[in-house]
Formats: C-alpha cells, sequence, structure tokens
C-alpha cells in the first residue's frame, strides 16, 4: 500500500475494480440478476457489498436487486446492527432481516446441546444457521451467495466449515483483513455522504469479531478476534513471506523482529508467529475447497492455482524451528 495519498487511492480503485470485474464476469457468465449478502456491520461484509454494487453498476443491474440480510442473535449488538442497516438503506440496495434465535434455539434442542455452554457448537450453529438463510433466499430469487470472508481468515481458518466458510463467489478471498481495513477508508475518504462515511469510519473503529458469542453486560462486544487469534498486521505479515518466498520461521522470525521493533516485543512476535504457523497448517482442510473468488495480488490460498498443499500436511518441522527459537531468546 502505497503512503502517498493519491497513488494510494489509485491503488485502492485499482484493486475494487479487480474485486468488482471479477463479479461482474461470474454474474454474466450465469445470467444472474440478483445477489444476496448476509451484512453484519463488519469489515468484510461492508467491502463485498461495496463490490457488490459496484459490479451491479457496471452491469447496470439495479442496485435494489443486491438482497442484504441480517440476522441478529445471540451476540448481535446495536453497534454492529444500526451500522449493517443503515449501510444497506443508504447504498440502495434491499434490507431483509431475519432473527434467527429461536431457529438455533430449535436446532439446540434438536442435537441436545445446553444453551448455556458456549462452546464451538454454541458458536458454528449460529453461523451455519445463518448460511443455510443466504443459500435458500438465493434460491428463492434465482441469485447468489456473495461471500465475505478475507484471505487472512482463509490463512488461520477463522471460518466456520461450512458456514461463512461458503458461498456462490467470495469477493475478499485474496485481500487479506489490513488492506480491507485501507479499501474501506478509501470509501469513507471519497465519499460526499457525511452519514454514509460516518459509518465507513465507525465500521473502521469497530473490534474485529464474529460476534457469537453475547456481548458484555454494557452492550459492547465481548469476543474480540485479535485478541484470540492475534493481530492481523502481524499474520498479514506472516502470510506474505510465507507465501511469496517461501521464508521459514526462523528467518521469517527476524525480518518480523525488525519490521516491528517498537511497536511489538520479541516475545509477543514469537507467540503469534507460532499461532499462525500451527493454524496455517491445521486449517488446509478449509482451504481445499474454497468458492471461486478473485485473484487481487501476488499471493492468494485457492487450492486451484496458488495453494497446492495437502490437508494432511504436518508442522512438525516448523514447530520444531519454533521450539528452537524460544530456547535460543529464552521465551
Amino acid at each position: 500500500i502505497p503512503s502517498n495519498k493519491i497513488d494510494r487511492e489509485k491503488r485502492c480503485d485499482e484493486i475494487l475494480t479487480i474485486q468488482a470485474m471479477g463479479l461482474k464476469k461470474r454474474l454474466a457468465h450465469t445470467h444472474c440478476q440478483s445477489a444476496v449478502v448476509g451484512i453484519s456491520g463488519g469489515l468484510d461484509s461492508t467491502l463485498a457489498v461495496l463490490v457488490t454494487a459496484r459490479a451491479f453498476d457496471m452491469l447496470k443491474i439495479p442496485r435494489e436487486n443486491i438482497v442484504c440480510v441480517t440476522m441478529p442473535c445471540f451476540g448481535t449488538t446495536d453497534r454492529t446492527y444500526s451500522n449493517a442497516v443503515t449501510l444497506t438503506k443508504k447504498l440502495g440496495a434491499s434490507l431483509r432481516e431475519i432473527r434467527i434465535n429461536k431457529a438455533v434455539e430449535q436446532h439446540f434442542s434438536d442435537i441436545g446441546h445446553d444453551p448455556e455452554i458456549h462452546n464451538v457448537t454454541y458458536e458454528n450453529s449460529q453461523a451455519r444457521e445463518r448460511t443455510q438463510i443466504l443459500m435458500d433466499i438465493a434460491n428463492q430469487i434465482n441469485g447468489m451467495v456473495i461471500g465475505t470472508g478475507d484471505m487472512s481468515e482463509l490463512a488461520l481458518g477463522w471460518a466456520t466449515y461450512n458456514g461463512d466458510h461458503m458461498s456462490m463467489y467470495a469477493v475478499n478471498c485474496s485481500v487479506p483483513k489490513t488492506l480491507v481495513r485501507h479499501l474501506v477508508r478509501y470509501y469513507a475518504d471519497i465519499c460526499d455522504d457525511s452519514e454514509l462515511k460516518g459509518i465507513f469510519l465507525d465500521v473502521l473503529d469497530t473490534p474485529v469479531s464474529p460476534e457469537l458469542l453475547p456481548p458484555q453486560e454494557d452492550g459492547t462486544i465481548a469476543q474480540k478476534t485479535e485478541d484470540l487469534v492475534g493481530p492481523y498486521e502481524l499474520h498479514d505479515f506472516f502470510m506474505y513471506h510465507i507465501l511469496r518466498f517461501g521464508v521459514n520461521p526462523k528467518k521469517l522470525f527476524r525480518i518480523a523482529r525488525c519490521a516491528f521493533k517498537g511497536e511489538f516485543e520479541d516475545k509477543e512476535i514469537y507467540k503469534w508467529l507460532r499461532t499462525f504457523v500451527w493454524r496455517f497448517f491445521a486449517q488446509q482442510f478449509k482451504r481445499s475447497c474454497l468458492p471461486d473468488g478473485p485473484k487481487v495480488g501476488s499471493v492468494a490460498v485457492s487450492p486451484r492455482g496458488d495453494l497446492r498443499m495437502p490437508s494432511d500436511a504436518s508442522s512438525a518441522v516448523w514447530m520444531k524451528e519454533l521450539d528452537e527459537i524460544k530456547e535460543e531468546n529464552g521465551f
């Protein structure tokens, strides 16, 4: 991302055009005149609906044919809900609100899960219920589900298998989270509508979260992704150097210490590098069956052209090298 504002805006516009052109081609190829987007009020779904709107404008399809579906449940906060609703209306898309509490509670009853146990079953049931709704609405309107997940989440496996992991075309699949921020910021910078600009800025200021656990007592987000898996700034750095250059853990740790000197302590860099390596190997099975999507940059995780990796690849050699780093540095 160029540091110069003018060059940065040109780059962001080019990236958005690549994303929109990919979707445009898929829509034209399938003779599809409508799309369904799960809108959460977060960064990824905000970018996805902006890209979808751009593609529809290119094809001269009315934006009202974009059906944005907000599906509040146990973890939804007023802040993200309000941003999702207002963003949809301001963009001229159609809004459907479907509260999934009762459906998920029925599912808990069906499978014998105690709703007081907030484990992976509790979280993933919500994500899969949302995906079912999006797919069925797409069937209703003869449209396609637009995926919202980004490349950083795919690298970490931070997605529910056959939940938000699945769509009919994934516009953000080769856009890392740090770049998603730049693209939403770009829209805020060029936006003439003060209310819409305010929404973009608030989305940027909202902690990244799947919102699958109940909010805190004051109504704010309790589940913050970067507290759980680490800073995306670090993960995107790791991902780029591993995928682009095949850098091994020792070299990656060394260059990360230089790149983030004064921003992250060495021990913290090591901690999240270990997390990245473990998750990257363990979660390949999710990337092996990704939906199609446009390739934006020089690296991607598509199993069809960029990342040929067995789902059962062992991380043992990498973890051994990380153990050596730990011993050498006294962590």
